[in-house]
């Protein structure tokens, strides 16, 4: 199925999904009597072509400061985006921090909208958003560079958890191939979250906090030069890391570790992992880590 830009097809295992739309790729998996996921699909590709033009339209809005953002979004994505952000008020983030959790979210929704469906899960880049029905869980490895694809763990969500939101940020979502930004030092942060763009979004904040300030090892440049239209402005984000001793990420997991637990305390996460240079922290559970 093509439309006039965006697009979708099945992918070669015949069971998943995808949907495309310049810089939106989503992988979308459905579980359940063929109807029903032929039906899921077909809901999903009928809702899919709106995402990026409205949000294109709210782009402007979307690029502030979320304590600058005075007036709602009129597209129901965004203003998935500003709901995310808005207990973050007292940092600095952008909805921009919560697009791709809020649009895997958004997708999933619609897809299962008057379905009977055991699971389904919408892949927006890492960033996925979870349906599970009762007595289900569902489960996915934990890779902190993308340029070496080897699984340091894996993470699972279950029914009865709350939770339905996964999101990774970090270096192997910035520079090292990803499509963001990151203030801070850390390979990964995956987090868990009762929405997809609450995940999102905190996943980017405990990753800038996974950080070590002025460090010599540290190689950072101001956002818009890599990118005129970052929301980050002249934010330094990191674009390498040189060596470093065990006690300096020590000291860079402690301060993203104390982010994650100020974020859990306010209930705003379930669970995060932090990975530094095969080293980890994990604020909850339930995550599986491979020993350092």
């Amino acid at each position: 199925m093509t439309f006039e830009r965006a697009s979708a097809r099945l992918l070669p295992d015949g069971r998943r999904l995808y949907l495309s739309d310049g810089p939106i790729d989503l992988v979308v998996e459905a579980f359940g009597a063929r109807a029903e996921v032929h039906r899921a699909y077909t809901q999903a590709c009928e809702v899919f072509p709106s995402i990026l033009p409205g949000l294109a339209e709210e782009l402007q809005l979307l690029r502030r400061p979320i304590d600058q953002i005075t007036e709602a979004p009129k597209d129901v994505v965004a203003r998935r985006m500003v709901a995310a952000c808005q207990p973050h008020a007292s940092a600095f983030v952008t909805p921009m921090a919560a697009v791709a959790g809020a649009v895997a979210e958004y997708v999933l929704e619609h897809m299962i909208a008057g379905c009977d469906l055991s699971r389904a899960y919408v892949n927006n880049g890492g960033d996925i958003a979870v349906h599970l029905g009762v007595g289900q869980s569902f489960t996915c490895g934990l890779v902190p560079d993308l340029h070496l694809p080897a699984l340091c763990g894996q993470v699972s969500l279950r029914a009865e958890s709350t939770a339905r939101g996964i999101a990774t940020s970090g270096r192997a979502c910035s520079g090292q191939g990803g499509r963001s930004f990151s203030l801070g030092i850390a390979d990964a942060v995956t987090v868990l979250a009762d929405t997809a763009a609450a995940a999102d979004v905190a996943a980017t904040l405990i990753a800038n906090a996974v950080d070590l300030p002025d460090h010599p090892s540290v190689t950072r440049v101001p956002a818009f030069e890599l990118d005129p239209d970052s929301d980050l402005g002249a934010r330094a984000v990191t674009i390498d890391l040189g060596p470093l001793t065990l006690d300096d990420i020590r000291r860079a997991l402690r301060r993203g570790e104390r982010e994650a637990a100020r974020l859990r305390q306010a209930g705003l996460i379930e669970s995060a992992a932090l990975v530094l240079r095969n080293r980890y922290a994990v604020i909850g559970q339930p995550f599986m880590l491979a020993a350092a």
